[in-house]
C-alpha cells in the first residue's frame, strides 16, 4: 500500500514538472492585451450580457457617423443643418433694421442673404455683422437673433459735413476728413464745398476759424484750398477773397470793418487780397474796369479842354 503511494507521487510531480516546461515555453499575451482576450473568451461562451438592440443602435450609429462626415467632407454641413432647423419652427420670417437714414433696408437684406426659408439657428450673425460693417454708411452695427423668427439690425451712420471736390470728382465727407462716399445726387447740396488736395484734412479747422464771423461764413460758397498752406474763399455774389496763411481772425476782422463801413462786398468788385497785414489789393471786374477806364478817358478830356479854355 505504501509502495503505491509513494510512485503514484513520483508520477504527480512528473506530470507537474512537464507542465511548468510547457509554460514556460509558450506565447505570453501581455498584460493589457489579457483582459481584451478574456472578454472576448466570455463574451464567445455566453457569459456576458449584450442588451437588446445594441446592434441596430451600433448600425444606426456608424451611418449617423459616416453621414456626418460624408456632409463634412462635402461641405454641405451648413446646409443640412439650415433645412433641419427651418422645418422645425426656427425660419427667419422678420428683420427688423433700426438706425438707418442713407442705408438702404434692401440692401441690408441682400447681405443677410435671406430667401424666406433661412433658419435663424443657422444665421452666422456676426460674419452678418462684418458684411453690414463694410457698407459705406455705416459706423457701427449690431446683429441680434431674436427667437424663434426675427432678427434685429442696428445701425449708427456716418454724418456727413461737406462736399469735398478733388478733380472732377464730388465725395462726401466726415468732420474728421474722411470720405463716407461719392456724392450721387443734390439731397446734401446745403453743405459746405472744399476743393483742393488736402481739402478734406483741413476742413475740420474752419468751424474753430470762423466761430467769431458767422456773416462771412454765411455767403461763403467754396473753400478752396491754396497749395496746402491757406484758403481762398468763393462767396455767393462771386467775389473771391484770398486769406493769409496765419492770421485769418485778423483778417476776417479787416473785411467785415470795410463791409460795415463802405459795403464792400456790395460793390463791382471780383476779388479782396488780405494776404498782407499791412495792404489791402481790391481786383475788379473786368465790366468795372472798362467803366472805370471810360470814366477816366472822359475826366482826361475835360481836363484838357478846360486848360484849353483857358
Amino acid at each position: 500500500m505504501f509502495a503505491l503511494t509513494v510512485k503514484n507521487m513520483r508520477r504527480s510531480r512528473h506530470r507537474v514538472q512537464l507542465e511548468i516546461d510547457d509554460v514556460e515555453d509558450a506565447f505570453v499575451l501581455p498584460r493589457p492585451m489579457r483582459r481584451v482576450v478574456r472578454f472576448l473568451v466570455s463574451l464567445g461562451s455566453g457569459r456576458v450580457n449584450i442588451p437588446a438592440h445594441t446592434g441596430t443602435v451600433s448600425a444606426l450609429a456608424l451611418f449617423a457617423a459616416t453621414g456626418f462626415y460624408g456632409m463634412s467632407i462635402g461641405g454641405h454641413t451648413q446646409d443640412v443643418a439650415q433645412a433641419t432647423t427651418s422645418a422645425a419652427g426656427f425660419a427667419i420670417e422678420d428683420v427688423k433694421v433700426s438706425g438707418n437714414d442713407q442705408t438702404s433696408e434692401i440692401e441690408i437684406l441682400q447681405l443677410l442673404g435671406l430667401d424666406g426659408t433661412t433658419s435663424l439657428v443657422a444665421l452666422d450673425a456676426d460674419a452678418a455683422r462684418q458684411k453690414i460693417a463694410n457698407l459705406p454708411w455705416v459706423e457701427n452695427v449690431e446683429v441680434r437673433k431674436v427667437y424663434p423668427k426675427a432678427i434685429e439690425v442696428k445701425l449708427t451712420e456716418r454724418k456727413a459735413y461737406a462736399i469735398w471736390q478733388h478733380g472732377s470728382e464730388l465725395s462726401l465727407i466726415q468732420k474728421d476728413g474722411s470720405v463716407i462716399a461719392p456724392l450721387r445726387d443734390n439731397k446734401f447740396a446745403q453743405l459746405p464745398l472744399f476743393v483742393g488736395r488736402d481739402a478734406e484734412t483741413a476742413a475740420a479747422s474752419i468751424d474753430e476759424e470762423f466761430a467769431n464771423w458767422p456773416d462771412v461764413r454765411s455767403h461763403v460758397k467754396a473753400f478752396v484750398r491754396v497749395a496746402g498752406r491757406r484758403w481762398d474763399l468763393y462767396l455767393d455774389n462771386g467775389v473771391i477773397i484770398k486769406l493769409p496763411e496765419d492770421n485769418i481772425d485778423g483778417a476776417l476782422a479787416r473785411l467785415t470793418k470795410l463791409e460795415k463801413d463802405q459795403s464792400l462786398l456790395q460793390r463791382d468788385i471780383a476779388a479782396v487780397d488780405l494776404r498782407l497785414d499791412d495792404r489791402m489789393a481790391i481786383e475788379l471786374t473786368p465790366d468795372a474796369v472798362v467803366r472805370r477806364q471810360t470814366a477816366l478817358d472822359a475826366r482826361t478830356k475835360a481836363l484838357k479842354k478846360a486848360g484849353q479854355d483857358t
